[in-house]
């Protein structure tokens, strides 16, 4: 079954509903709200690569408020055990039992503060949630539930102490991208409201978690043609045979690809993907997965570049591909 032209313009005008009613506590950063979102419905988790002090904390409870959600925050520290993220089991002794505490992964909406403070094993305990929406403590496993989003940070700034996150790991996020400050009048708004220590406290909500699901359900059902697929494909493709590249991107990430355009494609009003929709997505969705070799990035290459340079050679399919 194919997401239908009014299904479309359904979905478009709930998604601009809960973008707007996020923006009035996250000024002036609509681009970010709307990709986190696309993230969520797609579904998958987000990296923000972003210094302290940008909103990350707001955006996430503006989220878990709109769409009447639980949220948590995991403040990442070398110290940090897996089971202070995951949960663990304590022995009750009234009932002589073990009973299983959950973690602050149980929420609909996770933020991962300064995921790359962790140790390597806290960091894995993590992204194994993320990829298998659940938990597994003692040999029982516990559901996370649905809606589920990580939106996990790093500071690009401060290294010392630090875990760099695996090639391999980073993979696991289907988009990463960056808050970045406030412009000048969204700056003077925020400090007029400066009394308000949590605007994400204000908001009312705006659709149900049961409708967030089957707004995901929906948005997978968007129409792919055959030329849109062979278009990322040979963009995924090129992206191995670059000289300045050592690893391009994994199937895992034309994958990723494909289930944002969908979510964007409807977010635009239309049941059907076009080109534009991957062009758009590419940077935030691909970037993080190309590893540069490490003499071009010496010499001023970046991923950036690569795939402007990609995106300008491999033409975009002027018209669909019937197929059986």
């Amino acid at each position: 079954m194919t997401m239908t032209s009014e299904q479309a313009r359904w979905f478009a005008e709930t998604f601009d509903k809960l973008v707007q009613n996020i923006s009035t506590a996250v000024l002036g950063k609509h681009e970010v709200i709307r990709l986190v979102l696309t993230a969520m419905m797609a579904p998958g988790h987000v990296l923000l690569e972003d210094a302290p002090g940008t909103g990350k904390t707001s955006l996430a409870r503006s989220i878990a408020a709109t769409v009447q959600g639980s949220s948590s925050r995991i403040q990442f520290t070398p110290d940090l055990l897996p089971s202070d993220v995951t949960g663990v089991t304590i022995y009750d002794q009234s009932s002589k039992s073990f009973e299983f505490h959950q973690g602050p992964v149980f929420a609909d909406i996770v933020l991962a503060d300064e995921i790359n403070r962790a140790s390597p094993k806290t960091q894995s305990a993590l992204l194994e949630v993320m990829e298998e929406g659940r938990v597994t403590v003692d040999g029982i496993t516990h559901e996370v539930g649905a809606p589920f989003i990580v939106i996990a940070t790093q500071n690009p700034i401060e290294q010392a102490g630090t875990y760099r996150l695996p090639e391999a790991q980073l993979d696991r996020f289907l988009l990463k991208t960056s808050i970045g400050y406030p412009d000048h009048a969204s700056s003077v708004q925020i400090l007029q409201g400066a009394s308000v220590l949590d605007r994400s406290s204000q908001l009312s909500p705006r659709i149900s978690l049961q409708a967030v699901d089957d707004m995901t359900q929906l948005a997978s059902t968007v129409h792919v043609d055959a030329a849109v697929l062979e278009y990322v494909s040979r963009l995924m493709e090129e992206t191995r045979l670059a000289s300045e590249v050592r690893v391009g991107v994994s199937i895992r990430g034309g994958i990723a690809l494909m289930r944002a355009a969908k979510v964007w494609a409807a977010v635009s009003g239309r049941h059907y993907v076009v080109p534009d929709d991957v062009k758009h997505l590419v940077e935030p969705v691909w970037l993080h997965r190309v590893v540069l070799d490490p003499e071009a990035e010496f010499a001023g290459s970046t991923a950036a570049s690569v795939m402007a340079k990609i995106l300008t050679e491999v033409a975009p399919p002027q018209e669909r591909q019937h197929t059986a």
